[in-house]
């Protein structure tokens, strides 16, 4: 096991004042080595502590620390994973590490099923692969919700998606966070011909079944259409989501959203947005996706940015700007029709001109793609031979988080020279506010 190395101290906190650095490890705590980030954070919630740190240059040193209970001492760390990460041992053929080319960088293909990266970050895992003492740690350490790859809650059918017998125990294993009143959140990434159908009936109905009490074991579920691309593996059985199957399936899990609604005040079971976007039907209401509690399974993901995007634009979007500006923004054509009347919204403000470019993913192979899955080849192969004005707008959920790298291992450096623009990666729609009015 290696030590926590750090990453960042948060200034004017506890490490900042004794003096640690980046690059510094902590060995133990109270003679405890953590094993992870959760770890750490339980350990070092005690009022008195002793530290075992490794400074950067090798020298070992030790440390009192007295503190306020619950106090934070201010670091980061590299990982969250001190331990290493648990490798997934399911053969899902959907999955979208083993849908991509060869000979990218090696954060890639890393396939996680790890339940710390689940209570962390909302990461997903399908259970398979946990030992008893890691219920154990789940149990007792009371790390809720997690969020689980459920797909389906009927044994064959849910072993034939995830390549894996151990697949099978799901209702069992649901069984058992009822009954250590812990709680999860659900998805069902359907494949058509596989899990849909009276069976993606069967998966949603189980899953209610466990939506009952004061702490429901299942909180909510959300439903996925499959993702596929040009470089998955030959005779996988999957096929695309058509229209006309996004329709059937909308039409199927807005019947069940009523009688659930019904039964608990919930809609419980929501569609991510990709449906309607690939039936070509109209998104719900804001209203309709209550708390959010699947964003980061897309669902309502779009009307929360359109309700944001008003929001913030109200406060910040001048009725003028002083010298002309002219921006192209670029986007997966998945979002276009969505995204029309903010660029409209956009270009009401005199001086400014903003045109929207829609895009799919001609190195997925997708005729329809999401934002995040645009890649600088993309880039390259659609806007070569268009009148762009020089300055673009990308939003940087196409790029590796700490790096101006795209999926495709092109950076934005390289895309902007080849295409003779300006490329400003913008966060959020305050940094995009910023960046088109600055």
């Amino acid at each position: 096991m290696k030590p926590a190395r750090i990453s960042r101290i948060i200034p004017d906190s506890i490490a900042a004042e004794m003096g640690f650095e980046v690059g510094d490890s902590i060995e133990t705590i109270n003679g405890l080595q953590p094993r992870d980030l959760i770890d750490y954070q339980f350990f070092c919630a005690d009022e008195y502590l002793e530290l075992e740190v490794i400074d950067k240059r090798g020298k070992k040193h030790f440390l009192e620390i007295e503190k306020e209970y619950d106090e934070d001492l201010g670091l980061e760390f590299e990982t969250a994973l001190f331990d290493g990460l648990i490798q997934c041992n399911n053969k899902c053929p959907f999955c979208f590490i083993d849908q991509q080319p060869d000979g990218k960088r090696d954060t890639l293909y890393l396939k996680d099923d790890d339940y710390r990266l689940s209570f962390l970050y909302g990461s997903y895992l399908t259970l398979t692969n946990l030992t008893a003492k890691e219920w154990t740690r789940i149990e007792q350490m009371r790390l809720s919700p997690l969020y689980v790859s459920v797909h389906a809650t009927e044994a064959e059918i849910r072993s034939r998606l995830l390549k894996n017998h151990r697949a099978g125990e799901i209702k069992q294993q649901l069984a058992w966070f009822e009954e250590k009143r812990l709680q999860i959140h659900a998805q069902v990434v359907v494949c058509p011909n596989i899990n849909d159908g009276k069976h993606l009936e069967t998966t949603l109905l189980d899953l209610f079944s466990f939506h009952k009490g004061d702490i429901p074991a299942v909180i909510s579920a959300a439903i996925v259409p499959v993702g596929l691309t040009k470089f998955r593996p030959d005779k996988d059985e999957l096929i695309p989501v058509t229209p006309e199957k996004a329709r059937e399936v909308i039409k199927q899990v807005q019947e069940l959203q009523i009688e659930f609604k019904k039964k608990c005040g919930s809609t419980f079971a929501w569609l991510a947005d990709e449906w309607f976007l690939i039936g070509k039907e109209e998104l719900p209401p804001e209203s309709h996706y209550e708390d959010y509690p699947q964003i980061g399974n897309g669902v309502g993901s779009i009307r929360q940015f359109i309700k944001e995007f008003q929001t913030i634009a109200q406060e910040k979007l001048p009725s003028k700007i002083s010298t002309p500006k002219q921006f192209t923004w670029i986007v997966g054509n998945a979002v276009e029709k969505a995204f029309l009347p903010l660029v409209n919204r956009l270009n009401q403000v005199d001086n400014l001109q903003v045109n929207l470019v829609a895009l799919n993913s001609r190195y997925w192979g997708q005729e329809i793609t999401v934002t995040g899955l645009l890649t600088g080849e993309d880039l390259l192969y659609h806007l070569r031979d268009k009148n762009l004005a020089k300055n673009v707008l990308l939003p940087s959920v196409m790029l590796k988080h700490d790096e101006q790298k795209f999926l495709d291992d092109l950076t934005v450096e390289k895309v902007a020279k080849k295409l003779d623009i300006n490329i400003f990666p913008v966060k959020d729609i305050n940094h995009l506010f910023d960046r088109i009015t600055e």
